[in-house]
C-alpha cells in the first residue's frame, strides 16, 4: 500500500459535488456497447469532472486511448469520428417507434456485421481459418484486425499518452502461459498493440504480439480493470465503473432473450465479483484502523501494532457504477451491433446515466467530504 501523501489541489471543481484528489474511469468490455463510455465521458466532461486515471479492457482500452492519448478539448471529438466511422456502414433507416421493429433491424444490423466487419476495426478473412495454414494469424480468428492500427494511430498521438498527465492502464491475457496483466504507460511505453491485445477477443479476432508473446482480449479472464485502479491508487479517489451488462435482468422467453442474458450473466458476474470483494476488503480494513485508534498510547510503539497499521493504511475511494441497461429491443447481439442507431442511443443512455448520478449525489458528496469509502449505483429505479 502507498504511503498517505499530502493530497494535492485540483484546478477543477465539479458543481455539482466536491472532488477527491483523484478521479477515475474504469472501461468494461463490450464491443459495440462501448458508445455507452463515449456518452458516460462527455456528460462527465460537461460537469467539469477531469480524469486522472482510465483503466480500461477490450472496447473500454479503445475508448481509454482515445481519451489518453488527445487533449481534454479534443477527446469528444476524436471520440466522436471514431463512433462514427465503425458505425458508418449501418446508417439509421427511418423506423416505427416498436420495439418489433427496433429488434429486428436491430438483428439485422447484427448479421450485417457478421458477414462485412465494422469499418476502421475488423473484416473477413478471405480465406476461412480451417483452410489457413495452422500457427498463421488466418487460422487462428475469422477476422482480420489489421484495420483498427489505422485508426488508432489516426485518432491517438501516443505521446501524449505517454508522456502526458493520464494515467492509463490496459488488460490482456497472455495465450500460452494464461497469465493476465496490464500494460501500463507509468511502466511502459504503449502503442496501439497494447490496446489490439486487449481487445483480442478469440475465436473473432486474433491474438497480437507483444515481445515474442501472444495475448488475447483481458475480458477472457476479468471483464473489469477496478482491482488495477484500487491496487494502484495513491490519494483519496473517485471511480466511475463503467459496466456495459447488467447482472440483474429480467426471465428470458426467447431464445434470443437466452443468448442476451447469458452474456450478461456471464460477463457481470466476474465484474460484481470482483468489486465486491475489493470493497469488502477495504471495509474491513476501515474497522480494523478504528480499533487501533482505540489502543491505550502503550501499545502504540509495539512493532505488531505498527505493522498492522502499515498494512491497513489506505485512502478513501467512492465508486459510482454506471450501469447500461438494454432496452427490449437489444437481444444477444448487442455486443456487435454496430449501427448508427444504436450506437447513439447508447451513446444518449450513458450522457443520462451521468444526469440522473448527479441529480442523486447527495450522500456520494457527503463521503467525498468525509473520507469514507462506499460504493453507489445511483442510476438504479
Amino acid at each position: 500500500m502507498a504511503d498517505i501523501d499530502p493530497p494535492r489541489r485540483r484546478a477543477r471543481t465539479c458543481p455539482a459535488m466536491p472532488l477527491p484528489d483523484q478521479v477515475a474511469l474504469v472501461l468494461q468490455g463490450g464491443g459495440a456497447l462501448g458508445s455507452y463510455q463515449a456518452g458516460v465521458y462527455e456528460a462527465l466532461a460537461e460537469q467539469g469532472i477531469e480524469v486522472d486515471r482510465i483503466a480500461g479492457i477490450s472496447i473500454g482500452a479503445i475508448n481509454a486511448a482515445i481519451l489518453a492519448g488527445n487533449p481534454p478539448a479534443r477527446r469528444v471529438e476524436r471520440l466522436t469520428q471514431f463512433w462514427e466511422q465503425v458505425s458508418s456502414w449501418l446508417p439509421s433507416f427511418p423506423l416505427p417507434d416498436d420495439d418489433l421493429w427496433r429488434e429486428w433491424a436491430h438483428e439485422w444490423s447484427a448479421g450485417l456485421v457478421a458477414m462485412a466487419g465494422v469499418p476502421g476495426f475488423f473484416g473477413p478473412r478471405f480465406v476461412p481459418p480451417m483452410f489457413a495454414p495452422p500457427g498463421s494469424p488466418g487460422a487462428l480468428s475469422f477476422y482480420d484486425a489489421t484495420a483498427l492500427r489505422g485508426t488508432l494511430d489516426r485518432l491517438v498521438d501516443w505521446d501524449l499518452l505517454n508522456d502526458g498527465p493520464v494515467h492509463v492502464s490496459v488488460g490482456a491475457v497472455e495465450v500460452e502461459s494464461g497469465n493476465f496483466r496490464y500494460f501500463d504507460n507509468r511502466k511502459e511505453r504503449l502503442d496501439a498493440r497494447h490496446v489490439m491485445a486487449s481487445g483480442a477477443l478469440p475465436p473473432g479476432l486474433p491474438p497480437v504480439e507483444i515481445d515474442g508473446k501472444l495475448w488475447w482480449d483481458g475480458g477472457i479472464v476479468s471483464n473489469t480493470p477496478l482491482s488495477d485502479v484500487l491496487e494502484t491508487q495513491a490519494e483519496p479517489l473517485l471511480v466511475f465503473q463503467i459496466d456495459l451488462f447488467p447482472a440483474a435482468g429480467p426471465v428470458p422467453r426467447t431464445i434470443m432473450d437466452v443468448a442476451a442474458r447469458q452474456k450478461e450473466i456471464r460477463f457481470s458476474s466476474r465484474t460484481r465479483q470482483v468489486s465486491d470483494q475489493l470493497l469488502r476488503l477495504r471495509k474491513e480494513r476501515e474497522a480494523m484502523r478504528r480499533v487501533l485508534d482505540k489502543l491505550p498510547p502503550e501499545f502504540l510503539a509495539d512493532p505488531d501494532v505498527q505493522a498492522l497499521k502499515a498494512r491497513v493504511q489506505e485512502h478513501p475511494v467512492n465508486v459510482v457504477q454506471l450501469i447500461h441497461r438494454a432496452a427490449a429491443w437489444e437481444g444477444g447481439a448487442r455486443d456487435y451491433e454496430f449501427s448508427a442507431r444504436t450506437m447513439r442511443a447508447h451513446w444518449a443512455a450513458g450522457r443520462a446515466a451521468v444526469a440522473q448520478s448527479i441529480d442523486r449525489s447527495a450522500l456520494l458528496a457527503r463521503n467525498i467530504v468525509d473520507g469514507v469509502t462506499a460504493a453507489f449505483d445511483l442510476t438504479r429505479k
